[in-house]
């Protein structure tokens, strides 16, 4: 019975990478063909680091992303901590407020953003993708922020005050602290949906103005050129070190803390 069930997982494991593992191999492929090995070579990340217009996209993700993430968590944060304080029918009203962009399809999202645009007469470009990417995330980030605040003690809030805390030296000092991991999952999520989004970008930015997806979906177009295998195994490459190294900072804190304790 142990054996089918570490079966059935290794299953699922691997489904989910080994397409990625495949994109990870034939970035090194010789040949064009995404079908036939051709041999070891670094030349597609050679060409890589040639095309100017595909790292100008990777770069204006990364910024866009970075940019749009942080935002989006010290509003999403914000965000959550004053719902978490309502009560009753305003609170249930704005937790189904913000699950409402989230279970919206991205198209008619997207089709909005471009209309508000328009509307207000934003020049679609950088701005326009950035206002649209932290909003995008914003929700991700307040649903993410809001399971650790409850899982607090209510009374741990006004406990600080009655020891004579202030309200702001109650929340950076010990409401901050216990939110942190939620805080850090909403930041990664919106870092990922960022990087991730192509509907909305494609909507909402300008001429001269695209990230990674848009490049990628222009030049799926006329064919998947080896270059972006390179590029996308970068990304990953990227991203797995960022939550690896994260991961092992909280740990790290988390035992600080532990063994403060004892």
């Amino acid at each position: 019975m142990r054996f089918l069930k570490k079966s059935y997982l290794g299953l699922i494991f691997l489904f989910l990478y080994a397409p990625i593992l495949i994109l990870i191999i034939f970035s090194f492929n010789a040949s064009k063909s995404r079908g036939a090995w051709g041999g070891f070579t670094l030349d597609w990340y050679r060409q890589l680091f040639q095309d100017d217009a595909l790292l100008t996209s990777l770069y204006n993700t990364i910024v866009i992303a970075i940019v749009a993430s942080i935002v989006a968590t010290l509003l999403g944060t914000i965000a959550a901590i004053g719902i978490y304080r309502m009560k009753g029918f305003r609170k249930s009203f704005m937790i189904n407020l913000t699950y409402l962009p989230i279970l919206n399809p991205d198209i008619v999202t997207a089709i909005s953003f471009m209309l508000l645009l328009i509307y207000l007469k934003i020049p679609r470009g950088m701005l326009s993708l950035l206002l649209a990417h932290i909003t995008f995330c914003l929700p991700f980030v307040i649903i993410s922020v809001l399971p650790k605040l409850r899982q607090l003690d209510p009374q741990i809030y006004d406990a600080a005050l009655d020891l004579g805390a202030t309200p702001k030296r109650a929340y950076f000092s010990v409401i901050l602290p216990q939110i942190l991991p939620g805080i850090f999952a909403g930041f990664l999520l919106a870092f990922t949906m960022s990087i991730d989004d192509f509907v909305i970008s494609y909507f909402t930015t300008g001429n001269g103005v695209s990230n990674l997806s848009i490049s990628i979906y222009s030049m799926a177009r006329r064919g998947i050129n080896p270059k972006i295998n390179a590029v996308l195994t970068i990304l990953f490459v990227g991203i797995l070190a960022l939550m690896f190294f994260i991961n092992r900072r909280v740990n790290t804190n988390s035992s600080k803390k532990e063994r403060g304790n004892v």
